[in-house]
């Protein structure tokens, strides 16, 4: 997984965070669910992105690289 990847779903994590701090600080609970989706979708990119890279890892250890 590359670097802007990685940064993405970061971002999308923080910012999920705060929709999900802000909706429970107002009472709302639609934008606290969002929040809670962004951080879903950013947890799921994430780990599709480890499974590619292992996925790689084995790929290169099976060539002898």
């Amino acid at each position: 997984m590359g670097m802007m990847d990685k940064l993405s779903n970061k971002f999308q994590n923080l910012r999920g965070k705060g929709k999900e701090a802000l909706g429970s600080a107002v009472g709302n609970n639609d934008l606290q669910g969002k929040g809670k989706g962004d951080q879903a979708k950013a947890a799921l990119k994430d780990a599709g992105g480890h499974v590619k890279d292992a996925a790689s890892d084995v790929e290169d250890a099976l060539k002898g690289d």
